[in-house]
């Protein structure tokens, strides 16, 4: 057992020992029943190590985690441009604030609220149908994981385009604004889709290797984008990355990170490795409590911080 997978089997016995594991989220019917006691953690190095603990091997949905990856397929097509509809300033409200919106004037602070990222899959969707949309996100993540065994939860999808009222609500703003090309209904079934994307702690820590490798992906030496990029997302997750949350998140644990209100994170350490945990029960800010928990002991174990030891 290498010193790395002693680390993350303390830190998963460490976790499974707490009560307070926070909350379910429970306004999606499929994420509602699963079992709050699910734990799992994986490291893949830019070398092409990978260690694992806990329930790494157990898929889950990984929801606005895959923001990262079509943030990452938008601005390879459209650029810099993609700024023009969408901020990079970080939000101090819910990631599905409807007020926000409408005092931003149909223009989202950042990517990974609800609303911008409403509005990267207007952009991706462009003039093709929902389903090629869909289809190409899905082989973009496979690509990165180097898995093609990868899935959409079709139950998962289903539950978000019958319970979700508020990105309804927000994709409708963004057409009252004119900051929406296609119809809502056409960009809710692509949002709502890839969030429904299903990997686990192992897949979701590879597909993330190429944020920690300046942009390439490590086993093929493909550069996914550039080096500036890769950083320029890097800095959007550290800054955005946890919603309302990410000031304390960024205090805390210091690193680059995307949450989803499945219970994962996806975490950069640039120049080092990608880190995916996975823990349903949320935090008030819905990131997984003990996700960030774990993150933050991890960090602090190896020294990760962006800021400096």
């Amino acid at each position: 057992m290498s010193d790395m997978e002693r680390t993350l089997a303390e830190i998963v016995a460490q976790m499974k020992a707490l009560d307070d594991r926070g909350k379910v989220a429970e306004y999606l019917p499929e994420l509602r029943s699963v079992d709050p006691e699910n734990f799992g953690i994986a490291v893949a190095y830019t070398d092409g190590r990978l260690s694992a603990a806990g329930d790494a091997g157990r898929s889950f949905s990984i929801q606005s985690v895959s923001k990262v990856f079509t943030l990452t397929l938008a601005l390879g097509t459209f650029g810099d441009s993609l700024w023009g509809r969408v901020g990079r300033e970080p939000s101090s409200e819910t990631f599905n604030s409807i007020g926000e919106l409408e005092r931003e004037k149909g223009v989202p602070r950042n990517p990974f609220v609800n609303a911008g990222a409403l509005i990267v899959a207007d952009l991706l969707l462009g003039s093709h149908e929902p389903r090629e949309t869909i289809g190409e996100i899905l082989r973009f993540v496979r690509f990165l994981a180097e898995d093609d065994g990868i899935v959409v939860d079709d139950r998962v999808a289903r539950s978000e385009r019958l319970t979700d009222f508020r990105n309804v609500a927000l994709a409708n703003y963004l057409a009252a604004f004119g900051n929406l090309t296609n119809t809502p209904d056409r960009v809710l079934g692509v949002y709502a889709h890839h969030c429904a994307i299903a990997l686990n702690c192992r897949q979701l820590a590879n597909a993330g290797r190429f944020l920690a490798n300046a942009g390439r992906n490590p086993h093929s030496g493909f550069a996914v984008v550039s080096a500036e990029r890769a950083r320029r997302i890097n800095a959007l997750m550290l800054t955005c990355g946890q919603y309302e949350g990410s000031g304390e998140f960024a205090f805390r644990v210091g690193v680059p990170a995307k949450s989803g209100i499945g219970g994962g994170i996806l975490a950069i350490v640039p120049g080092v490795a990608a880190i995916a945990v996975w823990s349903p029960g949320l935090n008030a800010s819905g990131n997984s409590r003990l996700g960030c928990a774990a993150l933050e002991r991890l960090a602090n174990s190896e020294g990760w911080s962006v800021f400096g030891c």
